[in-house]
Parts: structure tokens; sequence; C-alpha cells
């Protein structure tokens, strides 16, 4: 771990985010009194959502497989009813 004052991080900010985009944890000080560590993130997870998630909790009624209006067609398609 790397301490640095805050004016050292002022001056060289790119280079230390460097370091911790490498991994490593950076103590910020105050007169070389810890204040504060800037650290990486933990990466985001992406994981895929397992199929079925919801299984049980809601029904599709079989109207929703029925074709749409004319009315509806013609909104989605940018006709103007009459």
């Amino acid at each position: 771990m790397t301490r640095i004052n805050i004016t050292e991080a002022k001056n060289h900010l790119s280079k230390y985010l460097r370091r911790v985009k490498n991994g490593e944890t950076i103590i910020l000080c105050e007169r070389n009194v810890p204040i504060a560590e800037i650290r990486p993130l933990e990466p985001e997870g992406r994981q895929l959502r397992p199929i079925g998630l919801d299984k049980g909790r809601f029904t599709v009624p079989a109207s929703f497989f029925e074709p749409l209006p004319d009315w509806l067609l013609d909104a989605f398609e940018g006709k103007k009813s009459e």
C-alpha cells in the first residue's frame, strides 16, 4: 500500500489512478495522517439471469397471443385512425 499526501495526489493524479486501476490501494494523507483510501472497485458482475426466474408468479392470458386490433396497429405505424 502506498501512502501519499494530498499535494502529491493532486500533482500526479493520473499516475496514481493508473496504479489503482492495476489493483493497488493508495492511502491518501493530510500532513502524513491517513484520511482516505483509494482502491479499485470490484468489477460489476454481468451474470445471465436464469430462465424461468418468475415461473408461477403470473400467467399469460390467451388473449395475449391474439392479433392486435387494426386501430392499434395503425397507431404503431403512424397512421391516423378516423
